[in-house]
């Protein structure tokens, strides 16, 4: 099992909710990066960079399903989790339609979120 570091995007527009984030996932060892929209995660990291994308649906600029679109139409294989506090049903079943490893809703469990992190970095390491 390879000790290196696990590396998670979060791309959210609420800065508390990007801290928090950001700080749970590093007391379980992963190493996060942040950006409060798409564009600015697509100007920092490129396809070829491994990690696992956590991706607000809601953020302003491109928004998270046109972001997922443009990732995956890029050739990315990055594995993508959708987030959205967002009541609408059906966005569990439209993000893994589009090609991301998961969907939770805000607030979502720690310990569901880093479970789903968990697989789909393995998935990640599997492709």
């Amino acid at each position: 099992m390879s000790t290196e570091k696990k590396q998670i995007f979060i791309v959210d527009d609420d800065e508390s909710v990007r801290r928090a984030m950001s700080i749970l996932l590093s007391t379980y060892g992963f190493t996060v990066d942040t950006f409060t929209c798409a564009e600015d995660f697509f100007s920092a990291v490129t396809n070829g960079v491994p990690g696992c994308l956590i991706l607000d649906i809601h953020i302003p600029g491109l928004d998270g399903w046109k972001a997922l679109r443009q990732l995956f139409a890029s050739g990315s294989s990055r594995p993508v989790i959708i987030i959205s506090a967002d009541k609408n049903g059906g966005f569990n079943e439209k993000a893994l339609k589009a090609g991301a490893v998961g969907y939770l809703q805000k607030p979502f469990n720690d310990e569901t979120l880093v479970d789903l992190i968990n697989i789909a970095v393995e998935k990640q390491g599997r492709d």
